[in-house]
């Protein structure tokens, strides 16, 4: 009997991702544990395996397709010795796109078939449906193709991305431009065209672009944020680093100021647990363990990967951790575990030379620490001018949950442990 291929969850608080490849075509044969396809998500692009065995049969949901909700069907699977009359796609409604259908309503159509060319045989029916996916829809919108002139290539005869695209690049019909009735509601994409708007060029957000916006506007939106700044000499620990990476080179191992920083916040929270919390409507969140999140840029955006339990990990551990979680980071293939949760977070520009910023807390942490860059500056040391290496670190907190006193209160204790670095080895 067929096996329906549906639409993974990949995380706890996923509800639709975009198909982004298929490894499979139809009548390949597939094995549990084969990478059928690849799905991006909201945090990264994940690949899949299959759970069973068999043939593939038809695909339902074409690579490209963005928006597909959980446990949609996106491949139906074959046994052995069964045959899929709906692979070739002979069936007008072998492609269960309920979704679409209900906006692609009649009066869609009815505007191009007051032109003449309404008799045509390839025009629509004022009563037919259009079926097209939703980018799709959107994109025949802000280019002003008539759906009603085009042949989809997806299943079923689906319109879908890349029918648009060649329909933009061919000069497919327009739709009418002045044509009578209610105006069509604008997408939320769509924005007003001033006179004199310079040319440019627009990058679609993909999943993870959306979440980071939408998570970062809640989190100012809800979080009612404060910040404390202070100033830390790290002539210590740069000399502690040097050290260490001295005789650890015979091992491979390279210590960053980063992985540093990382441990020092990491028992910071140990000596200050209060700071290590969030805040629900019911109650405040303290956690048992320290887990921190380290802001990574990758070409799509943001993600957080998390060493887990770093205030008991020693450093070289903390290093190799963090090297690996970054290079998979950016290449999209962390598991949902690995970037979701954490306790406190860490976003550390010192790298590109900036001195200062605040954060904007990772919901639904408490705190976040911005460090910036380590740099020589003039110092009062036992009442005389001197010259140190010092290192700005900005808390941004969340009120709910964290008050000014324990904020200070963990930044003195961070300090302490960056300026005295041999006391985080006790």
């Amino acid at each position: 009997m067929p096996i329906n291929i549906l639409m993974p969850a990949l995380s706890p608080t996923m509800t639709e991702g975009n198909l982004a490849k298929w490894h499979k075509k139809p009548g390949d044969k597939v094995s549990a544990g084969d990478v059928i396809a690849e799905i991006e998500t909201d945090k990264a692009t994940m690949e899949v395996e299959a759970v069973d065995e068999g043939t593939l049969g038809e695909i339902k949901v074409p690579e490209g397709t963005q928006g597909v909700k959980v446990n949609d069907v996106i491949a139906v699977l074959l046994g052995d010795g069964e045959s899929s009359g709906a692979a070739p796609a002979p069936k007008p409604a072998a492609a269960p796109a309920p979704a679409p259908a209900a906006p692609a309503a009649a009066p869609q159509a009815a505007a191009p078939a007051a032109k003449p060319m309404a008799a045509s045989p390839t025009s629509v029916a004022p009563d037919s449906r259009i079926f097209v996916s939703p980018l799709a829809r959107r994109m025949a919108e802000q280019a002003g193709v008539n759906l009603g002139s085009l042949k989809g290539s997806g299943p079923g005869g689906r319109i879908v991305k890349a029918d648009i695209e060649a329909a933009v690049s061919g000069g497919a019909p327009k739709t009418a431009a002045a044509a009578p009735g209610p105006a069509p509601k604008p997408t939320p994409a769509a924005h007003v065209e001033m006179p004199g708007m310079p040319a440019y060029d627009e990058l679609p957000n993909n999943n993870i672009r959306k979440v980071v916006a939408r998570r970062l506007t809640e989190s100012k939106q809800q979080a009612p944020h404060f910040y404390l700044s202070i100033d830390c000499r790290i002539d210590a620990l740069l000399k502690l680093r040097a050290d260490l990476n001295t005789r650890a080179e015979k091992d491979g191992v390279k210590l960053s100021v980063n992985d540093l920083v990382i441990k020092a916040a990491a028992i910071a929270l140990r000596k200050v647990p209060a700071a290590n919390a969030s805040y629900t409507e019911a109650a405040i969140r303290r956690y048992r363990t320290v887990d921190i999140s380290v802001a990574v840029a990758i070409p799509d955006g943001l993600i957080t990967p998390i060493v887990k339990n770093a205030d008991l990990k020693g450093l070289a551990q903390i290093s190799s951790e963090m090297k690996d979680l970054a290079t998979r980071a950016r290449a999209g293939k962390l598991k949902p575990e690995e970037f979701q949760g954490g306790t406190f977070s860490i976003s550390n520009l010192g790298m590109y030379g900036i001195r200062e910023f605040a954060a904007v807390i990772n919901p639904p942490q408490g705190a976040i620490l911005a460090v910036g860059a380590g740099e020589q500056r003039p110092v009062v040391k036992d009442g005389a001018l001197a010259i140190a290496t010092v290192m700005t670190v900005t808390l941004s907190v969340d009120h709910r949950v964290v008050d000014g006193a324990v904020g200070a209160e963990y930044l003195a204790a961070f300090k302490m442990l960056v300026e005295d670095p041999m006391s985080m080895m006790l």
